[in-house]
């Protein structure tokens, strides 16, 4: 049945395509207006004096200029003035730095403490008056170069002082006096000097350790540590919020990233290791205040800022609720409290925070699911690909358990929790896809997204001048649900905001004012597609491009809840060690189960999606493959399992309709017959040889079967299943000629069955004729027949003969299909002997029938001839002259053949041209030839 989308699914749909065709043509026009600039011929060179746009003429790099070429470079300009001063300025600084720190490392004890005290003050006094002065006269790259020599100055001093005047005091103690001093210091400067960048940056890089070395020297426990941390990062936000100039947020950002960062791992370590619950409090209560002032700087943070500040604050909040019920319980199920802490998470959608700290806040809650999951991966690996082992023993014996058959190491009893993990997991997934509309209204405040404006984001909904959106908007499309504010109501904003634009909104704009937004240019849900006329690449604010549908994600809900629950159900029997025989029905009951679900969804097309469908075949193809290999363990076990997939499937592509799944249903259940003839010839104690013609019976069943469905679009997958099948078959001969020559021949009979249909004649008919000659030649190398050739010419005769008379009937028949079977049938078995033949009669009269068949094909313009005699008059040639070559070969000296392997490739790269249109006239030549 063809799915026909909403009609604003459909209109949204169309406009993305236009704006997309709009936006190529732009570009192309563009592209043509610089290549017209490009191809006028160049402007006399001005006078002095002229002025091109006093009259009218586009002045470089306006809009009317013609844009510069991809890949022009510019020419590089020389250095300006004030680069050039700056280097001069920073190289001097540096030198004045070194000199300071030498006097004050080296040249230290050659003076008294009067002089040591002066020359340090007066020296730090005068770096730091100097600036002030410079600046009052414009020179502030050289106020800047003296500051940074204040501020080395300035540490030097500290360190003066401790080393003269308080040598016995503890060196953390003193360094965190000092910091903390510095930073008030070069605080107060920074701000007194407010043109100087340095000093505010250099006072926030002070301000980090104050706190840090005091409780390193007061001996405080972890978690004070944790707390002197977090209050730094706290003083760093205030300041990247809050702070006077770029450099200094900057510092302040980096700082409190790195300081929160450190102390939120001391947090969690402190939890993590805690001893119970209460000893999990105290760490929990630092990471909680984390979290709250991560949320709390969300509120005046950028975007991107606020959004890595909610998935902070998520992240703490898990360690920190979670913590206190995982110390209360074994370590195994410690994973299932910080899984419930991180789906509480999601709460934080009904409260009053910014948008994008929600959506930071989610991202942590989906990154602690995807971490809980990942843990249970190698047990389900282990149940999936554990039956593997089981093919070097096949019908060893059922084992005892589950995991007796698995052959895994893996400590099955710390996994206890993995299985409550993946059902947890698949139960939220499938009631998000069943109240998927419910789901939608409640997050449709987040979901709500901005459009673009001259000064900032229009609100959602809002059109001109704060018009109602365009029709349909705010109503639930695709599975979706009404966004508040949306539209049906003039001048309704952004949900949650009580109908009032955003700062810098366009839809305040009046019509036809710059940046407003067309009429239906907003309004719809961002699932219904971006604004009209826009491509779907541009539709929208950037939070909002590339956003999948919302049919997409319900149907995305809907597959991960079918592979959750069905990997909760394996490895639940791994865990609790069911019987072989529980385990082995088990999966094969899971795999109709998801077969059911696979064709029930097939073509139905519900909310637009066939995510569902698709994963439960897939999945179902993957519980196939391991029950299957688990089956292997018992002769009892592989009939009854390997049976009851083929029927599955096989009903399975009955119930499904015309489609990719039918045909996979098909091939999978031709795969699982297959499989069922090569057990019975195991269980009647056949060789692998003898147990082929067993094989080759639903090839046979495949032919008849395609036979019957003739051009249905599954007859084409089932055949050359088939035929894989019974290629399997011929591989189990090899070992044995007699029994290969009988299968390739039974699979010629099978292809030439096949050729009967017309739809098949001409790749099968081919088939069947290489099929039955190479079953001959295996037939006769069996027998160690010595001269093929009275088999071969007897066919050979009667079929040129019919060749040729075909050819009479119709003149443009092929030369391949007139002769080339005939010819092939005795030249290429006499050939073969002839390489093995020590006497020089056969391949005399070999050489001389090729030598025939190739000046006959050269005289009557037959193509097989010439090639087939040829090749065979080449190849007899080259065994003749063989022995000769390789004596001349050794009696040459070494370098010489490459010497004239260097010489044949100079001949041939200089004539190389005119070989290859030798090499173009042999081939035309060739193909004229029939």
């Amino acid at each position: 049945m063809e799915h026909v989308p909403p009609p604003a699914e459909e209109l949204a749909r169309l406009d993305r395509e236009l704006a997309e065709l709009d936006a190529r043509r732009a570009q192309l026009l563009t592209r043509r207006a610089w290549l017209l600039a490009a191809l006028r011929p160049p402007a006399p060179t001005a006078a002095p004096g002229w002025n091109p746009s006093a009259w009218g003429a586009p002045a470089a790099g306006s809009p009317g200029a013609p844009a510069q070429p991809w890949g022009y470079v510019p020419p590089k300009q020389p250095s300006a003035p004030r680069s050039a001063q700056n280097v001069l300025l920073t190289l001097g600084g540096l030198l004045l730095t070194i000199a300071a720190i030498a006097f004050t490392l080296v040249s230290w004890g050659s003076m008294g403490i009067g002089g040591r005290s002066a020359v340090l003050a007066l020296v730090t006094v005068g770096a730091l008056a100097a600036p002030a002065v410079l600046l009052r006269r414009g020179l502030t790259a050289t106020a800047e170069a003296l500051a940074a020599l204040a501020l080395v100055l300035t540490l030097l001093d500290a360190y003066a002082v401790h080393a003269v005047a308080a040598p016995d005091t503890d060196g953390l103690g003193f360094t965190a006096v000092a910091a903390g001093v510095l930073a008030a210091l070069w605080t107060a400067y920074g701000l007194a000097l407010g043109k100087l960048h340095l000093p505010l940056p250099a006072a926030v890089v002070l301000a980090q350790w104050p706190l840090l070395f005091g409780a390193w020297a007061a001996g405080a426990p972890a978690l004070v540590v944790g707390w002197a941390l977090l209050a730094t990062a706290v003083l760093d936000g205030a300041i990247a919020l809050w702070g006077k100039g770029t450099g200094t947020r900057v510092t302040a950002c980096v700082g409190g990233s790195v300081m929160a960062f450190s102390a939120l791992m001391v947090g969690l370590t402190l939890s993590v290791t805690a001893s119970g619950p209460l000893g999990a409090l105290a760490p929990g209560a630092l990471l909680l205040t984390g979290a709250a002032a991560a949320l709390a700087g969300a509120w005046r943070a950028p975007r991107g800022f606020a959004r890595a500040g909610g998935v902070v604050a998520g992240l703490a909040v898990v360690a920190a609720v979670g913590g206190v019920p995982a110390a209360a319980v074994p370590e195994d199920w410690g994973v299932l409290a910080y899984l419930s802490a991180g789906l509480a998470l999601t709460a934080f959608v009904r409260t009053g925070l910014p948008r994008n700290a929600v959506l930071g806040v989610l991202v942590a809650s989906a990154a602690v699911v995807a971490g809980a999951l990942a843990g249970a991966l190698p047990g389900l690996a282990a149940v999936l690909l554990g039956p593997v082992t089981l093919l070097s023993d096949v019908w060893a014996g059922s084992p005892e358990g589950f995991r007796a058959a698995l052959g895994s190491t893996l400590p099955w009893t710390g996994l206890a929790a993995a299985p409550v993990v993946l059902a947890v997991s698949a139960g939220l997934l499938g009631s998000a896809y069943r109240w998927w509309p419910s789901l939608a209204r409640i997050a449709a405040p987040l979901i709500a997204r901005e459009e673009p404006g001259p000064a900032g984001a229009a609100a959602y909904g809002a059109g001109p001048a704060g018009s109602a959106g365009a029709p349909g908007a705010g109503t639930p499309e695709a599975g979706g649900a009404a966004v508040p504010g949306a539209g049906g109501e003039p001048g309704a904003g952004t949900a949650g905001t009580g109908g009032t634009p955003a700062p810098g909104a366009s839809g305040a704009e009046a019509p036809g004012a710059p940046g407003a937004a067309a009429p239906g240019a907003s309004g719809g849900p961002w699932y219904a597609g971006g604004r009209a006329g826009a491509p779907w690449y541009a539709g929208g604010a950037p939070a909002a491009r590339r956003r999948p549908s919302g049919a997409a994600l319900r149907g995305a809900a809907g597959a991960g809840a079918a592979v959750l629950g069905w990997g909760a159900l394996l490895l639940a029997g791994a865990v609790l060690d069911v019987p072989y025989a529980v385990a082995v029905a088990g999966e094969t009951v899971l795999v109709a189960g998801l077969l059911a679900l696979a064709v029930r969804g097939a073509g139905s097309g519900r909310d637009g999606s066939a995510a569902v469908p698709v994963t439960a075949l897939v999945v179902a193809l993957a519980g196939a493959v391991s029950a299957g290999l688990l089956s292997l363990a018992s002769e009892g076990a592989s009939y009854a399992v390997f049976g009851a997939l083929t029927a599955l499937f096989a009903g399975a592509s009955v119930r499904a309709g015309a489609g990719v799944e039918r045909a996979v249903f098909a091939v999978a259940a031709t795969v699982g017959g297959t499989v069922l003839t090569g057990f019975a010839g195991r269980s009647l104690e056949l060789a692998p040889h003898e147990a082929a013609p067993l094989v080759l019976l639903v090839p046979a069943l495949t032919v008849l079967f395609g036979a019957r469905l003739r051009r249905n679009p599954v007859a084409l997958p089932v055949e050359l299943t088939g035929a894989l099948g019974a290629l399997v078959a011929v591989g189990l001969t090899v070992p044995d000629a007699p029994f290969l020559a009988l299968v390739l021949a039974l699979c010629g009979v099978l292809a030439a069955g096949a050729a009967v249909r017309p739809e098949r004649r001409q790749v099968a008919g081919y088939l069947a004729a290489a099929l039955f000659v190479l079953a001959t030649w295996v037939r006769l190398a069996a027998s160690e027949v010595s001269f093929p050739e009275a088999y071969t010419l007897p066919v050979t005769v009667p079929a040129l003969v019919v060749g040729f008379l075909r050819r009479r009937k119709d003149p443009e028949a092929s030369s391949w299909t007139a002769y080339g079977p005939g010819l092939a049938a005795t030249l290429l078995p006499s050939l073969a002997v002839a390489w093995t033949d020590p006497d020089w009669q056969r391949p005399l009269l070999l050489g001389v029938a090729a030598l025939a068949v190739t000046l006959l094909g050269a005289r009557h313009r037959l193509q097989a001839l010439l090639l087939l005699g040829g090749a065979v008059l080449a190849l007899d040639g080259l065994h003749e002259l063989a022995p000769y070559v390789v004596q001349v070969a050794g009696a040459l000296p070494r370098w010489l053949p490459p010497a004239l392997a260097g010489l044949l490739l100079l001949v041939v790269g200089a004539t190389y041209e005119q070989r290859l249109r030798d090499a173009r006239r042999l081939k035309d030549a060739l193909g004229r030839m029939r």
